[in-house]
């Protein structure tokens, strides 16, 4: 992936770090807003995930979880860090035939629609008469799978014309996946992005101005295509390039080279392990892993939500953004 401060084929990147004095920068503010990010509490405070192995291992935990959110697979690996499946007493007795032993140790995790729900490890469940194998999910939750992108690729670029990103393909060499950049004010067009459908079963359309330009080598797969996008959208959704509206992302420019890669690289690897896909980012972490011991100083926070956002843009159509004199455009 490219760093979004260096020349790309746009031309020069309109993010450098200006020269103002590091605690006047919107990273620096955001930082000192403690209430924006409990989850970052959690660095900050037990220094629990801090080393690069346990953060590393973390975000491993968090792509097997499939069939729960990004935040609950996070709550369960905070609970229980050595869980290897989790599910509540009912699915395990209905679509396993197992049952919770006694003295289980349940999970608490958030519920759709409700408060909390509880989840019990394959550890703590015995089979019961009507038993069936358990399946590779469940045996072997961490077996690596190359997988084939599908749809979400077309989705994911959709859904980001609503935040003014025109995504386009380039043809060049290997070397370079993608790119992101602000468009300049004097240069900005717009683009239709789906409403829906009409009574007359016809797409209905707004106009949504163009604020960033995201480049993907076209030379690429399907599924290294789609890993490019989901890196460059988080270094937007991140706060990297700054915010139009401080309640669609934060304005985090200022961030330092190595926390901004480290954070994208962590999106990228959760958003496509989680999908099935093989991706470089997984080299990336790994060889982090190897050479630092320390995790830079990033938003656990940003990470989670951006990858959470970018899973559902990869998944549905969603509703246009609501536009507010907040607004920075």
């Amino acid at each position: 992936m490219t760093d979004i401060n260096q020349p790309s084929l746009f031309g020069e990147e309109l993010t450098t770090e200006a020269a103002v004095p590091t605690t006047e920068v919107p990273a620096a503010i955001w930082e000192q807003d403690v209430a924006k990010r409990a989850l970052d509490e959690l660095f900050l405070l037990t220094r629990q995930y801090k080393s690069s192995k346990a953060y590393y291992e973390l975000l491993r935990f968090i792509t097997c979880f499939r069939f729960y959110s990004l935040y609950n697979a996070m709550l369960i690996h905070v609970q229980m860090p050595g869980a290897t499946f989790v599910a509540p007493p009912k699915r395990w007795l209905k679509d396993y035939g197992r049952q919770i032993r006694a003295g289980a140790r349940p999970l608490v995790i958030l519920q759709p629609k409700g408060p909390v729900m509880f989840v019990f490890d394959v550890g703590d469940t015995e089979p019961t008469g009507d038993a069936l194998p358990l399946p590779p999910e469940v045996e072997k939750p961490f077996e690596v799978r190359k997988g084939h992108i599908g749809d979400e690729l077309e989705m994911v670029i959709e859904n980001a014309k609503r935040d003014g990103i025109r995504t386009r393909e380039s043809h060049e060499g290997a070397q370079h996946a993608g790119s992101i950049r602000v468009v300049s004010g004097h240069l900005k067009n717009s683009q239709p992005f789906q409403l829906g459908i009409d009574s007359h079963r016809k797409p209905t359309f707004i106009d949504v101005p163009i604020r960033y330009d995201l480049l993907v080598n076209g030379n690429l797969s399907r599924e290294a295509r789609y890993a490019t996008l989901v890196h460059e959208l988080a270094h937007l959704y991140c706060g990297h390039l700054s915010t139009p509206n401080d309640e669609w992302w934060p304005d985090r420019c200022g961030l330092n080279h190595n926390a901004r890669e480290f954070e994208a690289e962590s999106v990228t690897y959760l958003v496509c392990c989680r999908a099935g896909i093989n991706n470089p980012s997984e080299q990336y972490l790994s060889n982090y892993l190897e050479k630092e011991k320390q995790v830079p100083s990033i938003s656990f926070n940003c990470v989670m939500k951006s990858a959470a956002l970018i899973e559902t843009m990869s998944r549905r159509r969603m509703n246009p953004r609501k536009q507010k004199n907040k607004d920075k455009t």
